[in-house]
């Protein structure tokens, strides 16, 4: 199996995407709104990066995070909230 290699692309539309280079699916997009494309002053392109590594760090942590294994019940997918929340940092 050979390795896979990813690139961050800009969207026709304006969004970023992670995609492998021999595929156009994006495995995860990046959307800003106009509000913040403007707080960001020409920087969107840093900042997607900058989340997208940020994502692929925390994705490979999840198992061993605090030392042990998380567990993952399937029963777990019911009990998520339909209605979006969201976090200020």
């Amino acid at each position: 199996m050979s390795p896979s290699f990813f690139e961050i692309v800009q969207l026709s539309d304006g969004d970023y995407a992670l995609r492998r280079i021999d595929d156009a699916a994006p495995l995860v997009r990046i959307s800003f709104s106009e509000e913040a494309r403007e707080m960001m002053e020409n920087r969107d392109m840093n900042v997607a990066k900058a989340m997208i590594a940020a994502g692929i760090e925390a994705a490979g942590n999840i198992d061993y995070d605090m030392g042990h294994e998380m567990d993952w019940d399937e029963e777990d997918g019911d009990a998520i909230d339909p209605q979006p929340s969201y976090t200020l940092h």
